[in-house]
Parts: C-alpha cells; sequence; structure tokens
C-alpha cells in the first residue's frame, strides 16, 4: 500500500488554508509578544516572564514552555536580540528545533504485512469531532483510491452510530452497524470479517467515547481489540486519539487518561481554526512523544490535513 504522504498528495496545496486556520492563534501570540517587548531595547527578563506567560495562556503546557524559556535564555546570554521580530525568528527556531527531536511527523505508511486491511480504531471523548474526523479520513483515503469500510462500534450512543452513518453515506463507503447497545467488540468482529470479504485496503472502527471510567474505557478497548485479533492478528494497527485543540489544558488530561488506558500511537487535533489555543499541538506533541497525524483546521472535507511540524511553525510565526 502506499505511503501517507503519496495518499495525501493534495495537502500539499493547503498552506493558505493553513495559515487561514491558525490565524487566531497566531494573532494572539503576536499581539501579546509585541506588548511584551514594547519599548524595550534587549530581551531582558522582564521579556522572557511575559513571554513565558504568553505560551502558557495560549496552551502550550508549563514542561514545554519551560523548556522553550531555557532554550532561548541560553541563546539570549550568548548574544543580545533585539525587537519582536527577533524574538519571533528565535521562538520559531526553538519550538521547530522541539517538534523535531520528538520526531512527531511519525511513520506513515499503511502497508500491512500479510496484506490484510490496515485497522484504524479511532478513541476520543463525545464532542471532540471523532465522528466528523472519520469522515474526513474516508473521504480523503476514497479519493486516493483506497477501499474503505467502517464501523460503528460506539453502541453506547444511537446518535453516535446515525452519525457515523451519515457520513457513511456522504462519502460512499460502507459502513457494518449494529443496533444501540449492542456489544462494541462484536461489531468490530463483524467489520473485520465483512473488510477482508471485501478486500478492503482500510478499516476505521468507531469506539464509544466515555471516560468517566478509566478501567471501564481499558477493559472495553483491550476486549475490541482481542476480538478484533481473531481475525487480524496485528490489528489494530492504529489507534489514533482525536483531541479537541480548543479545549485547550483539558485536551492533556484526555492525552493524559487514553494514553493510561490504550497504546494510543497517533493524535488527530481538531477545531483549531475556532481557538487561539493552537499552541496545545506544541506541548502535546512534546509530552506525550505520539506522533500528531492530523490537525483540523475548518469545517470542509478539505480542512483535516497531514500535520506538517515544519509548515505550522512557518504559518504560527511568520510574518507578512
Amino acid at each position: 500500500m502506499a505511503l501517507f504522504s503519496n495518499l495525501f498528495s493534495k495537502d500539499k496545496e493547503k498552506n493558505e488554508n493553513l495559515e487561514k486556520g491558525l490565524e487566531k492563534t497566531k494573532e494572539s501570540v503576536f499581539k501579546k509578544i509585541s506588548r511584551a517587548v514594547a519599548g524595550k531595547s534587549k530581551v531582558d527578563d522582564e521579556v522572557l516572564d511575559n513571554l513565558e506567560e504568553i505560551l502558557i495562556s495560549s496552551d502550550v503546557g508549563v514542561s514545554t514552555t519551560l523548556k522553550v524559556i531555557e532554550r532561548i535564555e541560553n541563546r539570549v546570554s550568548k548574544d543580545k536580540y533585539f525587537g519582536v521580530e527577533e524574538l519571533n525568528n528565535i521562538l520559531r527556531d526553538e519550538i521547530s528545533g522541539l517538534l523535531a527531536e520528538n520526531e512527531t511527523n511519525g511513520d506513515f505508511s499503511f502497508e500491512t504485512n500479510n496484506g490484510m486491511p490496515y485497522v484504524i480504531m479511532v478513541v476520543g471523548v463525545n464532542g471532540v469531532g471523532k465522528t466528523t474526523t472519520i469522515g474526513k479520513l474516508a473521504y480523503k483515503f476514497k479519493n486516493a483510491g483506497k477501499k474503505v469500510v467502517l464501523g460503528a462500534a460506539d453502541t453506547f450512543r444511537a446518535a453516535a452510530v446515525d452519525q457515523l452513518t451519515i457520513w457513511s453515506e456522504r462519502v460512499g463507503v460502507p459502513i457494518v452497524k449494529q443496533g444501540m447497545g449492542a456489544d462494541p467488540a462484536s461489531v468490530a468482529f463483524d467489520t473485520l470479517k465483512s473488510a477482508v470479504t471485501q478486500q478492503a485496503d482500510i478499516v476505521i472502527i468507531d469506539t464509544a467515547g466515555r471516560l468517566h471510567n478509566k478501567i471501564n474505557l481499558m477493559n472495553e478497548l483491550s476486549k475490541i481489540k482481542k476480538v478484533m485479533q481473531k481475525v487480524i492478528p496485528e490489528a489494530p494497527h492504529e489507534i489514533l486519539l482525536v483531541l479537541d485543540g480548543s479545549t485547550g489544558q483539558n485536551a492533556f488530561e484526555q492525552a493524559k487518561q487514553f494514553t493510561l488506558a490504550t497504546e494510543v500511537n497517533a493524535l488527530a487535533i481538531t477545531k483549531l481554526d475556532g481557538t487561539a489555543k493552537g499552541g496545545v499541538v506544541i506541548g502535546i506533541s512534546d509530552q506525550f512523544k505520539i506522533p500528531v497525524k492530523y490537525i483540523g483546521i475548518g469545517e470542509k472535507l478539505e480542512d483535516l490535513q497531514i500535520f506538517d511540524k515544519s509548515k505550522f511553525v512557518k504559518s504560527l510565526f511568520e510574518t507578512k
């Protein structure tokens, strides 16, 4: 199966959408940095303190913010930097370096060892854009010439099955579902059996968005995985956690709980276009060491993009 970058080659043309999607975060950060350096001839302790506050308020997170500030202090101690433009450049360089160290672009090959479908199990609480993300992924995969099957294993809410059904019809891909209250593992099993029969390339399994009890969540997700492995031993190849970027620190907590409950190995961060908290992408990438695969920057089908760390930082900090 083709590499991830080939499947989403059209996203290379989406730089303008990315810049527009991050506009609120960019405007907030730049305005605050401008105020922080107003009347200053050099980057001193007061500027650094203000910068620390700016990054934390943009939901970069305390731990990651302190790393960035320390790096800037080291640079400023060697050379004195003046003005907002220079500070923006330093900030961009250090955040780029931090993301590069964490290898947040990850491995995006969908190739399986046995020729079976590549299975993505999607997790996340209700309201983060999980179902929409699944629909947009299905759209992108189908447009790339891949055969996709959806599995409606979030049987806790009737609306979840209905929403996924609407997306399957909109995108034009098959869906496997049962009634509300059905065993999620049974739905996942049926989905994989159907996908193998249809010789599908990719299977996307939706799961319940509940986090009220970590033990129950862990047991449910473990059961789904074990049952899927009866059909495809390596399944799921990917456990994709969807987080709402606009919730800021809440997204950090959700990431913490889900990574404890199951072996999350990919992240999608949504709703970045409606918030000034885009820094959450930087903090989560740094703290959890899990690749951010996708970011959502709008309502259109094309507004779910590959997370390219270089383009992300460039769009966030580059002045016109």
